[in-house]
């Protein structure tokens, strides 16, 4: 006689610790503003040695370091505490993998502010605050392009090894949206003979240029400022990155950049995407799949689209092909789009 499947009993926990999401963030900022991680790397175990090396209370560091454990990103053993995988590698601040700097950004108030009424964003199907994040020379790019760019180092030097940059080609390379310009760069570091042309407002175009010049990549580096809807982008290229830039915009106005794009590059030029790609049933991954919310609340018409909308996306602006492609560890994946 078979039986109904076994479900477990109701619990209030799902709801109350969403409701209580807002203490993970603020944990987190806390800690690395005190540079707990770095503490706890450099040998301190105890709240009171910990506490002693970031000057503050004990009582304050045992209830951050248990709440930290927690949410998995300490370990405890007795009374001494001690760095998970996660956070040696990315919360230390001696370690090259450092991401402590994305909080900046992450939490920028111009970011959370814009998500304080998700009833009426729902409502809408948008931003309730204009264009939100893409509205012209919105000053918080220049934060994103300071703050974000350990968070793109990996996956740049990934990409420039995907589009085999080591190849030493003749290549002419627009980098649009550019941001902070590691996409660029990378290539060019790989790839003695790349020029790199990137694209941004000019506030942020600056911040670009100026990692170029740090890079030795002065002489391979040229800007262009302002849109990438505008602006005009030249021809004749072998590559177009557009790296975390289409989730911002609804597919008919990524379609006419894109065509913009097609125009752009040479016969048999390649167009290479990062995005944020959710499978078909949008919940999954879970990464990928949830970042459709951030755009809900901080864009007019943003979403993370499936491999199979940006594919028609490419081809409805004249490309011939498309190929998706991980990227793993990171959680976004590449498309590779073909004139």
């Amino acid at each position: 006689m078979s039986s109904a499947p076994h479900q477990s009993a109701p619990s209030l926990e799902i709801v109350f610790e969403t409701l209580n999401a807002y203490l993970r963030t603020a944990a987190l900022r806390g800690a690395i503003e005190l540079d707990l991680f770095t503490a706890i790397g450099d040998g301190a175990a105890s709240a009171s040695t910990i506490a002693a090396r970031i000057s503050a209370s004990e009582k304050g560091t045992r209830v951050l370091c248990d709440y930290l454990t927690i949410i998995g990103l300490l370990t405890k053993q007795g009374d001494h505490y001690g760095l998970t995988q996660d956070s040696a590698l990315f919360l230390n601040r001696k370690s090259p993998a450092y991401l402590g700097t994305i909080s900046h950004f992450l939490g920028n108030p111009g970011i959370t502010k814009r998500f304080h009424d998700m009833a009426d964003i729902v409502r809408k199907g948008g931003t309730l605050e204009g264009e939100g994040t893409v509205e012209p020379n919105n000053p918080i790019w220049v934060d994103f392009a300071h703050s974000m760019a350990p968070l793109m180092a990996l996956p740049s030097q990934l990409i420039a090894e995907l589009v085999g940059a080591s190849s030493g080609a003749k290549w002419k390379v627009l980098d649009i949206a550019a941001s902070h310009g590691l996409f660029g760069i990378a290539i060019a570091q790989r790839n003695p003979n790349a020029h790199i042309v990137a694209l941004d407002w000019e506030a942020v175009v600056a911040v670009a240029r100026e990692n170029a010049n740090k890079a030795g990549l002065a002489s391979r580096y040229s800007t262009i400022a302002g849109s990438a809807f505008d602006q005009d982008l030249g021809t004749g290229y072998d590559l177009v990155l557009i790296t975390n830039f289409l989730h911002h915009f609804d597919a008919p106005t990524n379609e006419k950049f894109l065509r913009r794009v097609h125009a752009a590059l040479a016969p048999g030029g390649r167009a290479v995407t990062l995005e944020f790609v959710p499978n078909d049933d949008r919940i999954s991954p879970p990464t990928p799949a949830a970042f459709s919310m951030m755009m809900l609340g901080s864009t007019a018409h943003g979403d993370a689209y499936t491999f199979s909308e940006l594919e028609s996306m490419f081809r409805n602006a004249g490309f011939a092909r498309s190929e998706l492609h991980s990227i793993e560890p990171s959680p976004e994946k590449v498309v590779v789009s073909y004139k």
